[in-house]
């Protein structure tokens, strides 16, 4: 008999799910304190302490129970060699639809379509209370009913567009691949990648959000200033009417090359009254740009993925791989879905080892900014951010360390006050 796979999937996940729910207690535990962390009271008012308070402890509610019951539905699907059964039957759909059922890659889109069907629905009821509940409930909420469905729908069209295409240049890949299949499949997935990281911003995010130039003003000339200065190729500066759905509010950039565009939430600039917050914020991004953060952020998804590729190809071909989770076929995505369960505990440890990163990041784009001379507006800036989305003002060490991407605002605000010792 041949190792155990899948019932050690199951208590991996098992495993997993205990200790985070652990780091959820303890999180929970800071949550409730009554007061502030000393380095914030003065800064935070009590006023929007007690909101923010109220919002994370519903949140931590709700999670406790989200996570519950995907750790049951994750756990029996694979103990109970549901994936099999549901793979022989969307085989059987395609015989009734008329096709035939040993072309993989029409055998897979059935599949995958039932597997959409299946997470929308189990998904559904915490999206819409989450939304229409907690999110409305604390203020944050500005979508209808109606909006909240269009999106959903939007999303799922988008899906049946782009999935089939994509699906089938990888089952082919597979089956064609030979000895270089791990660099066919990251070429396939690098220029996908770029393809989608262009056409995303251009034609998906338009669907969902309107896009208006930046208005001209003192804003404006402020932050094509700070770009100038920074010789950041800034082409299209946008204002997206985030405020449709929610009252939390952010900035990004993206683009390539010298056609780099950034966008600003309306609600931030609601929020921020005062112009130089907003451009100190942007200064902290522009911080990412100019240190190559991005850049050696996407090498180092890159090298993840080939390796993640690599792996697979050792195991593709494993009966036992593929019979201890029930299947006496070995097709491609299957076979990809289980290689992601198997190395579980590596994705658990990247992810820990890529927040870690992530937070050193964050770190040295506030010092970039502090060097341009946006340190107290930047201070404020965070300060706003934080009150006006409620976020969590108390924070466990545990858990910061092992969930956050970027460092709890004590931290960002320690950093900012203290004195430069290299300045020479």
């Amino acid at each position: 008999m041949g190792f155990p796979y899948m019932e050690a999937v199951v208590g991996f996940m098992i495993l997993t799910y205990i200790f985070e729910t652990y780091l959820d207690l303890r999180q929970h535990v800071a949550l409730r304190l009554p007061t502030l962390p000393k380095p914030l009271v003065g800064v935070i008012s009590q006023e929007k302490f007690e909101k923010s308070r109220a919002y994370s402890l519903d949140k931590s509610h709700f999670h406790f129970v989200h996570e519950f019951v995907t750790i049951l539905m994750d756990s029996a699907l694979l103990f109970f060699r549901v994936l099999p059964w549901f793979w022989k039957k969307s085989g059987d759909f395609v015989v009734l639809a008329g096709l035939n059922a040993e072309n993989e890659i029409l055998h897979t889109l059935a599949f995958l379509a039932g597997v959409m069907i299946w997470s929308q629905i189990t998904d559904l009821p915490f999206s819409l209370y989450s939304t229409f509940v907690i999110e409305a409930r604390h203020g944050f909420n500005k979508q209808t009913i109606w909006l909240f469905f269009r999106d959903m729908f939007k999303g799922i069209g988008l899906a049946v567009i782009l999935s089939p295409p994509i699906v089938s240049a990888i089952i082919f890949i597979v089956q064609k691949g030979g000895p270089y299949l791990a660099i066919y499949l990251w070429a396939f997935m690098f220029v996908l990648s770029l393809v989608m990281m262009t056409v995303y911003p251009i034609l998906i995010a338009p669907l969902f959000n309107k896009f208006t130039p930046l208005p001209e003003g003192e804003l404006r000339v402020k932050i094509e200033k700070l770009a100038a200065s920074l010789k950041f190729p800034l082409k299209k500066l946008f204002v997206v009417d985030g405020s449709t759905r929610s009252s939390h509010s952010n900035a990004y950039m993206y683009g390539f090359f010298k056609n780099k565009r950034i966008v600003l939430y309306d609600t931030l600039i609601q929020q921020c009254k005062n112009d130089e917050e907003i451009v100190a914020v942007l200064a902290h991004e522009l911080g990412h740009w100019k240190l190559n953060h991005t850049m050696y952020t996407f090498i180092a998804m890159q090298i993840l993925t080939f390796l993640q590729f690599g792996g697979y190809t050792l195991v593709r071909n494993s009966n036992d791989l593929f019979q201890s989770f029930g299947f006496d076929t070995q097709p491609v995505l299957i076979g990809l879905i289980i290689f992601q369960h198997t190395v579980m505990p590596l994705h658990h440890l990247v992810s820990f080892g890529l927040n870690l990163l992530s937070r050193s990041y964050e770190f040295q784009a506030d010092g970039f900014a502090k060097k341009l001379g946006y340190a107290a507006p930047l201070r404020d800036g965070l300060v706003k951010l934080q009150e006006e989305n409620l976020s969590a003002m108390n924070t466990d060490p545990w858990y910061s360390a092992y969930h956050y991407s970027h460092p709890p605002l004590v931290e960002r605000l320690a950093a900012l006050d203290e004195p430069d010792k290299k300045a020479d």
